[in-house]
C-alpha cells in the first residue's frame, strides 16, 4: 500500500526499502490502520509533522474566536448573543484539546504559543481577514466552520491516536456551528433587501478566502507526500476542496445567493462543479503577515500572553512551593 503510494505519487518519501527496521515496522503498523499512541517510537520526523499540524489547529482554534468574540455585544438578538457565546467558547475548548494533544508530543503548551508569537508558527490564513457586518458572523458560520468540517472529519481516522480523539467531539461541535451560521445567512437572506445585499456581500468576501483554507495543490505542497503516507492527513488539499464547492453551491442556490465565480459551472462529464482556483499569491502574501488584520490579531494574543504572565508565575510558584513541601516531608 505504501510504496503503491509513492510510485503514484513521484514524490521523494523514503522507500520501504530505505527504511531502517523500527521505521519498516512503524509504516507498517500505520497501514494496517493501527493507532500510534505518545509513548510508542515515533520517527523524528513523524513527531515534528504532528507538533507543526496540530499546533497550527490549535492555534487556529484560539484565535479564530476574535472577530467572532468582537460581534457578542452587537447580536441582534439575545438568541443570536447566546448562539455565538457558545461558539467562541466552544472554540477555546477545542483550542484545549489540541494543546493537550500536542503536549503529549513532548511540547508543553507555552512553547506552541510562543512559537505562534515569534512568528515560528501559523494558525490559518481566513482569520486575518476583518468581520464587517453581522452577515459575516453567518458567512463564517456557513463557509468558515464548513471548509473547516471538510478538513477535520478525515482527522477521526489520523493515525494519532490522540489527535484523531480530539477531533471526533471537535467535530460535532463544529457540525453544530456550521448549521447556526447557516441558519443565520438564510435569515438574512430572506430578509428584507438590505440584509439579503448584507449576506451577499458576506458571500461574495469570505468565498475564496474559505478556499484557501484548504490550502494550496497537493503538487505545490511541501508536506502533503509525506503527510499522507504517514496517515496524519487522509485527503489531498483538491479533493476537500472540490467537496466543499460541490456542498456549497447548492447552498448558496437554496438561498437566493450567487457565488462570485463567472466561470462556475456543473460538469456533467466530472460529476463535479468547474471552479476558479483563488488568488495564491494574496494566501501567500497574508501567511507572510500582510493581510488585514495579521498585526490586530497576533497583538491581541500577545496581549493575552503578557496580561496573563503574573497567573502563570503564581501557579509555577504555587506548584514548586507544593513540591519542595512534599520532598520535604519525605
Amino acid at each position: 500500500m505504501y510504496a503503491q503510494m509513492v510510485k503514484a505519487t513521484g514524490s521523494d518519501v523514503k522507500s520501504l526499502e530505505d527504511m531502517t527496521d523500527e521505521e519498516r515496522a512503524f509504516q507498517e503498523r500505520i497501514d494496517r490502520d493501527e493507532k500510534i499512541e505518545p509513548k510508542e517510537w515515533m520517527p523524528e520526523g513523524y513527531r515534528k509533522t504532528l507538533i507543526r499540524q496540530i499546533g497550527q489547529h490549535a492555534h487556529s482554534e484560539i484565535v479564530g474566536q476574535l472577530p467572532e468574540g468582537n460581534w457578542i455585544t452587537r447580536a441582534p438578538t439575545l438568541e443570536r448573543k447566546a448562539i455565538l457565546l457558545a461558539k467562541v467558547q466552544d472554540e477555546a475548548g477545542h483550542g484545549l484539546y489540541l494543546y493537550c494533544a500536542a503536549e503529549t508530543l513532548g511540547v508543553s503548551r507555552d512553547e506552541l504559543t510562543e512559537m505562534l508569537l515569534d512568528g515560528r508558527m501559523k494558525y490559518s490564513s481566513i482569520f486575518n481577514y476583518p468581520t464587517l457586518t453581522w452577515a459575516d458572523m453567518g458567512a463564517v458560520g456557513w463557509l468558515v466552520d464548513g471548509a473547516a468540517i471538510m478538513n477535520q472529519v478525515p482527522l477521526q481516522r489520523t493515525s494519532y491516536g490522540p489527535y484523531a480523539r480530539a477531533m471526533v467531539r471537535i467535530c460535532k461541535e463544529e457540525s453544530f456551528h456550521q448549521r447556526q451560521g447557516y441558519d443565520a445567512i438564510r435569515k438574512m437572506a430572506e430578509g428584507t433587501p438590505a440584509q439579503k445585499k448584507m449576506a451577499q456581500d458576506a458571500l461574495n468576501r469570505f468565498w475564496y478566502p474559505s478556499l484557501m483554507m484548504f490550502g494550496p495543490s497537493d503538487k505545490d505542497s511541501v508536506h502533503s507526500a509525506q503527510s499522507m503516507a504517514w496517515k496524519i492527513k487522509m485527503n489531498t488539499n483538491d479533493e476537500l476542496r472540490q467537496k466543499f464547492v460541490d456542498q456549497t453551491v447548492p447552498q448558496a442556490e437554496y438561498l437566493g445567493l450567487t457565488v462570485p465565480d463567472p466561470d462556475l459551472k456543473w460538469n456533467e462529464d466530472r460529476g463535479h462543479y468547474d471552479f476558479s482556483q483563488p488568488d495564491w499569491s494574496e494566501f501567500f502574501d497574508v501567511l507572510k503577515g500582510n493581510g488585514p488584520c495579521n498585526v490586530d490579531r497576533l497583538a491581541a494574543r500577545n496581549k493575552a500572553w503578557d496580561d496573563g504572565r503574573w497567573v502563570r508565575d503564581g501557579l509555577m510558584a504555587h506548584a514548586q512551593k507544593k513540591s519542595a513541601r512534599k520532598h520535604a516531608a519525605e
